[in-house]
């Protein structure tokens, strides 16, 4: 049985442990994090997105008991964990600040085999890999990827609508657009941030904001010509990126729907990428296991430009992705 620790207890963290439990993926050996253990076991028993976990969680000093799982808990103010002395293969990193080669490296040097971090690496140079489910999960190299990136949410949605396109069509270039739900980064109330427009208050504005999807698109595909921006909405969670594109062949709307409905039913991309056939809005998504959702009726065509449209919950959906791609580099 691997051993597998999860560093970094916030949204992302407390949301792959609920994937983790509820699909019997694993059940870590440690969690460690800044925070008291009784707030955090809260935060994790009662969720505002996903509602209340169906076991009783409760926190104690170095314990997070779940059910009947009596889980180590680790504050990590001071200093990592000494991941060698409990024989981790590999932790899940989701602090979003292991994206540079120096900050995962903390965890191989305090013993861990392996680092999966829930953030776009800084540069392919701070990563020995950039592996995401249903894209190229199946390049891993056990004895030279040693820290991981399994990029952003955003990234996982657009990989998968790229990789059926160029396989089938193929891509000149490419623009997208995200309207994503609003996150930790951003502000409750006007105040001063370094980036000056996530100084409004994020419940009641639009925000634009960068996007680093598509320079991680890049690591996987290295000739492809795509970039984009953000906008941060009023929504709890749940998000959808626009894909436009000038493709190298000829295609109609029904030829690429249909090109995303086999995707969908068949390996890899089956239980990573849905589609939508009916007509909805973002509540439709929310807790949806899948990284990228195609809503057909929203593909559209203009002359040479395609537009196509992915859905995804930034967090759940994301969250699978995670706990199943740390199961199984574990399991290598």
């Amino acid at each position: 049985m691997s051993n597998i620790a999860i560093f970094g207890f916030g949204r992302i963290g407390r949301t792959c442990l609920r994937v983790a439990l509820q699909d019997n993926l694993f059940t870590p050996v440690a969690i460690a994090d800044i925070k008291d253990e009784a707030n955090l076991a809260a935060l994790f028993q009662v969720d505002t997105n996903y509602g209340r976990f169906p076991e009783l969680t409760t926190g104690t000093t170095g314990h997070l008991t779940i059910g009947d799982r009596d889980i180590p808990y680790f504050n990590s103010a001071k200093e990592i964990p000494d991941w060698g002395a409990m024989n981790v293969d590999l932790v899940i990193d989701c602090t979003g600040r292991a994206t540079t080669r120096a900050g995962a490296q903390l965890h191989l040097d305090r013993g861990a085999k392996r680092v999966l971090v829930s953030a776009p690496s800084k540069t392919l140079d701070d990563c020995d890999a950039v592996l995401l489910k249903g894209i190229n999960l199946d390049t891993f190299d056990p004895d030279n990827h040693k820290i991981i990136s399994m990029a952003s949410c955003t990234t996982n949605a657009l990989a998968a609508v790229v990789k059926v396109i160029i396989e089938n069509f193929g891509i000149r270039f490419g623009l997208f657009s995200t309207v994503h739900a609003y996150t930790n980064s951003q502000s409750l109330t006007d105040q001063p941030m370094k980036d000056r427009r996530d100084s409004w208050a994020a419940a009641e504005n639009i925000i634009p904001s960068s996007s680093g999807a598509a320079k991680a698109l890049r690591f996987i595909w290295k000739d492809l010509q795509i970039t984009g921006k953000a906008y941060r909405v009023p929504v709890r969670t749940g998000s959808i990126a626009e894909l436009n594109l000038l493709t190298e062949k000829p295609c109609t709307v029904e030829e690429v729907n249909d090109a995303f409905r086999k995707a969908a039913s068949e390996e890899p991309l089956k239980g990573v990428m849905g589609v939508l056939e009916d007509e909805w809005a973002s509540c439709r998504i929310v807790a949806d296991p899948h990284t990228s959702i195609v809503d057909l009726p929203l593909t559209a065509k203009q002359g040479e430009l395609l537009s196509v449209a992915a859905w995804y919950d930034n967090e759940w959906g994301y969250a699978t992705r995670l706990a199943e791609v740390a199961a199984y580099l574990a399991s290598k």
